[in-house]
C-alpha cells in the first residue's frame, strides 16, 4: 500500500545506516566495510527485489568514487553523478563548481552530491552540498525524485583528483551497472510474484497456470529474468576484475559488459513487466498489490544513467571505432 506521509523514509535510511549498507563500497581505512565492487553491486540487486524508495545506490556509488579519490564519506544521503550522457559539471580554478545534472536521482532528499567534475588539472571528484544548488522538482514513473540540480559557482566541500584509470564516462558507467543490478533483482522478485499467482488463481474451474497460453508468458518472463541477472552480475564482476588488473574506463572488455548489461537489463524490464502485469491483470496495478512498485521502477530505470537507445548508439561506436576483426576476439574474451 500507498503511505500516508513519508515518515518510514526517515526509519528506513536509518537501517540503512546501521546496517553499513550505504559504505559497502567504501574502502576500509576511510570507514567503510570494504566488500569491492562485486559485492557491493550484488547489494543492489537485493535492494532491488525489495524495490526501495532511497538513495542507496546513490550513497553506495558515492562512496565508492570519494573513497577512490582518498575523500572521507559524510553520514547521510548522498547524490551521485553526473547521470546522464549530456551532463557536463565543471570544477574552475577557484574551487567553485557549475553545471548542470539532468536527472539526478533522489536529490531534494540527500545532502550532498558526489560528482565526477572537469577541473583545470584534469577530472577530479568533488563533493558539493545541495543546499548551495537550485533543483527543480522532477519525478519519474515511479513517483521517485530524479530532480534537475543546477550548480552554479557553488562552494566545494571537499575535493580530490580522480583516479587514472577514471574517464569522462566512469560515473555513468557505475551508474549503468548499478541500474543493471537493481533491475535484476526486481525482475527475479516480479518473476517470483507472478509464478504464486499463476499458480493460485483459478479460471474456468481450473487453476490458470494449467493454461498452455500462461505457461507460455511465464516461461518467456523467466528467460528475460535469467539474462538479465546473467549480464548483469557479469558485468560487476568485469568491474572489479579489470579495474584490479589496472584497466581503466576506457577499457573496450569493461565497457562491452556494462553499456551490454544495461542494454539487456532495460530491455528485459520493458518485457517483463509487460507480461507479469498480463498474467496478473487488474490486480497488479491496484495500491494494495506489491506488482506496480515493482514495475514502475524497472521502468524508470531504464531511463537512468543513460537509457538502452543512447547506450546501444555508444555501443555501436565503440564496434565501429575497432573495425569488423577485432568483434569477434573482443567478445570471445568474455
Amino acid at each position: 500500500m500507498i503511505a500516508k506521509d513519508a515518515s518510514w523514509k526517515e526509519r528506513l535510511w536509518t537501517g540503512i545506516e546501521e546496517t553499513g549498507l550505504n559504505v559497502a563500497a567504501l574502502p576500509e581505512d576511510l570507514g567503510g566495510a570494504g566488500l569491492g565492487l562485486n559485492d557491493s553491486l550484488g547489494v543492489l540487486r537485493m535492494a532491488g527485489r525489495a524495490a526501495i524508495s532511497a538513495p542507496l545506490a546513490e550513497t553506495l556509488l558515492a562512496g565508492w568514487m570519494l573513497g577512490a579519490a582518498g575523500l572521507e564519506m559524510p553520514a547521510g544521503r548522498i547524490a551521485f553523478g553526473p547521470s546522464s550522457l549530456f551532463d557536463h559539471v565543471t570544477l574552475h580554478a577557484d574551487g567553485t563548481v557549475s553545471g548542470i545534472v539532468a536527472r539526478l536521482a533522489f536529490a531534494r532528499e540527500c545532502t550532498y552530491a558526489a560528482l565526477l567534475a572537469q577541473g583545470p588539472e584534469g577530472l577530479a571528484v568533488v563533493m558539493v552540498a545541495l543546499e548551495a544548488a537550485s533543483i527543480e522538482h522532477i519525478s519519474n514513473l515511479a513517483y521517485d525524485p530524479v530532480d534537475r540540480v543546477t550548480f552554479s559557482r557553488c562552494v566545494r566541500i571537499a575535493t580530490g583528483r580522480a583516479p587514472a584509470t577514471f574517464t569522462a564516462d566512469t560515473a555513468l558507467l557505475m551508474g549503468a551497472a548499478a541500474r543493471s543490478l537493481q533491475i535484476a533483482g526486481a525482475l527475479e522478485k516480479i518473476l517470483a510474484l507472478t509464478t504464486d499467482y499463476v499458480m493460485q488463481r483459478r479460471a474456468f474451474e481450473r487453476l490458470i497456470s494449467g493454461f498452455q497460453a500462461v505457461q507460455h508468458s511465464v516461461a518467456q518472463l523467466a528467460g528475460e529474468v535469467a539474462v538479465s541477472v546473467s549480464a548483469a552480475r557479469s558485468a560487476a564482476d568485469a568491474l572489479e576484475r579489470l579495474l584490479r588488473e589496472g584497466r581503466d574506463f576506457g577499457d573496450p572488455e569493461l565497457r562491452l559488459e556494462v553499456i551490454s548489461a544495461k542494454i539487456r537489463a532495460a530491455s528485459a524490464a520493458q518485457k517483463g513487466a509487460a507480461i507479469a502485469h498480463q498474467l496478473h491483470g487488474a490486480i497488479g496495478v491496484t495500491r494494495e498489490h506489491v506488482l506496480h512498485r515493482l514495475t514502475l521502477r524497472v521502468l524508470a530505470w531504464r531511463d537512468d544513467y543513460g537509457n538502452e537507445s543512447q547506450w546501444r548508439e555508444r555501443l555501436g561506436q565503440l564496434i565501429c571505432e575497432r573495425g569488423p576483426d577485432a568483434l569477434w576476439p573482443l567478445l570471445a574474451t568474455r
